[in-house]
């Protein structure tokens, strides 16, 4: 019998790459992408793992408990939970989704988790923004949560729900709280995207409010590594802070894709910001650095320039997406 590792909502975009990084380090495991494939999420991410395999599709909501029992008939040895809706404009909007994606979800995977006869462990996989803003400073893994929107809400109320299975039932779970990511795949939705296929367009960048907000920026095959060294390294019941300890503003992230793809300042816009829009976010990352020696290695001005690389050449896969997402006029973004 193979090892085997399920990964939910990996036909998304930081589950997808985390697939393909599993199959491609680990020649002895067998991987189980679970996904529901909503509006965010891509086969064509992992169209060149189709034929390995050690890769296998099931095609499941885990906010349906039966379809959540039927998958854990099979023997799964550890699970890596991505899935979940992370768009916070629509989080807004459409709050009851994210709940039941997100926290109801989770509660159903917890379930079936903690039953299991082979399981050996569980890492949950949640973000920077269940602290809130952080002014100054870098929050370290103590640090209270006070989520400032539905999105990290649902976030947070995972992530309790978690180490609550841990301290109760002692499933062997870890929690990973990433910064902001990009990179190939991601969804056009999300504001880097939104910024590099807008200027390819010669449209205008929309940027929320004074765009002085700040964000940690990580390439996501620099998070993958890092989850992996958390699945293979971390602790039961820990949390761990992944991100470049490197803060920018977003104003300064779209001058910096215009000046890699040589396009004029003028394309800049500000549109009027979002409710509850936190105002920075960053990371300390000393936990996973010092405990497990993890670094990231794709700085940001070559990871942006090989993101727009691969953008350009993105016809087919873009295609597959509604030309009417988001809404707005296609320039309400979210800076996850």
């Amino acid at each position: 019998m193979s090892y085997r590792i399920l990964v939910t909502g990996g036909c998304g975009f930081i589950g997808s790459h985390y697939v393909r990084y599993l199959l491609n380090h680990h020649p002895d495991i067998e991987v189980i992408n679970a996904d529901a494939l909503k509006y965010s999420a891509n086969p064509l991410n992992l169209v060149d793992m189709e034929e390995d395999p050690r890769y296998i599709f099931a095609q499941v909501d885990l906010a349906d408990e039966r379809q959540v029992r039927s998958l854990f008939r099979r023997e799964i040895h550890e699970v890596v939970h991505f899935a979940a809706e992370s768009h916070v404009d629509r989080s807004i909007r459409e709050t009851r989704h994210f709940i039941l994606s997100n926290i109801v979800a989770t509660h159903h995977l917890l379930e079936e988790a903690r039953q299991a006869k082979h399981l050996e462990r569980m890492v949950h996989v949640s973000t920077d923004e269940v602290y809130g803003s952080v002014p100054q400073g870098r929050t370290r893994e103590e640090a209270p949560l006070s989520p400032g929107n539905p999105y990290s809400a649902t976030k947070a109320g995972s992530d309790l729900l978690c180490m609550a299975y841990h301290n109760t039932y002692g499933l062997n779970v870890t929690i990973t709280r990433c910064t902001n990511n990009y990179g190939p795949n991601q969804h056009p939705e999300k504001m880097i995207p939104r910024f590099i296929l807008n200027a390819l367009q010669d449209r205008p960048l929309p940027v929320y409010g004074s765009g002085l907000q700040q964000r940690d920026w990580i390439h996501v095959e620099d998070h993958c590594a890092a989850v992996d060294r958390i699945r293979r390294q971390g602790k039961p019941g820990e949390v761990y802070h992944i991100g470049s300890e490197h803060t920018v503003p977003n104003m300064e992230i779209a001058r910096m894709i215009l000046s890699i793809m040589d396009k004029p300042e003028s394309l800049l816009q500000r549109v009027s910001d979002r409710p509850g829009h936190d105002f920075r976010y960053s990371l300390s990352t000393e936990k996973i650095r010092s405990q497990l020696s993890w670094s990231p290695r794709i700085p940001l001005e070559k990871g942006l320039a090989d993101t727009v690389a691969w953008f350009r050449k993105q016809t087919r896969w873009l295609h597959t997406f509604d030309e009417g997402e988001p809404e707005s006029g296609g320039y309400e973004g979210s800076y996850r």
